[in-house]
């Protein structure tokens, strides 16, 4: 296995990326989201969303497939910045295919986007409550839960928590 992490760069690791993201979420998130929710999410949707999020991106590769991503960035809400947490950044995605799960290739991908936001003192993911095994990995990258939690709507209400990692 010669697993290549780099930044997603070609339409056809574009469509890759779409390919992770709907499959990981029917492995991932089967019996925790709504199966209607689930359905719904199909490999189309997802190429639109992949080809309209392009940056700061970077992907996974066994060969020429695509096989996992995480997405990045400035955290998205002022709220950890009214809290005194000035200049946050923010892991909005990180996805593998279940069948790549334990060969570290999700702790490569979350080093790589750490050190891309490495001007960010706080780091912060959102996390599904019931996602158990997503909600260890992030707490052996070294992320804690703050305390703040919302419930989100995805074809009935589930609750996400916020974890955050500081250096």
């Amino acid at each position: 296995m010669n697993i290549v992490i780099k930044k997603m760069e070609t339409d056809a690791e574009i469509k890759g990326k779409a390919y992770v993201h709907w499959k990981s979420w029917q492995e991932a998130y089967s019996g925790i989201v709504d199966q209607r929710y689930l359905d719904s999410l199909t490999l189309d949707k997802c190429e639109k969303i992949a080809f309209r999020r392009t940056d700061n991106v970077i992907i996974a590769k066994d060969g020429d497939s695509v096989i996992g991503f995480v997405g990045f960035g400035k955290y998205r809400n002022d709220e950890l910045e009214n809290a005194g947490l000035e200049n946050a950044g923010e892991v909005f995605a990180i996805y593998i295919l279940s069948q790549y799960y334990g060969k570290g290739i999700g702790y490569r991908l979350m080093q790589t986007a750490l050190s891309e936001l490495a001007d960010h003192s706080k780091i912060a993911v959102w996390v599904l409550k019931e996602n158990t095994k997503a909600i260890r990995f992030y707490e052996r990258c070294g992320y804690r839960f703050d305390g703040r939690e919302q419930i989100i709507e995805l074809g009935s209400p589930v609750v996400a928590a916020r974890m955050v990692l500081e250096r």
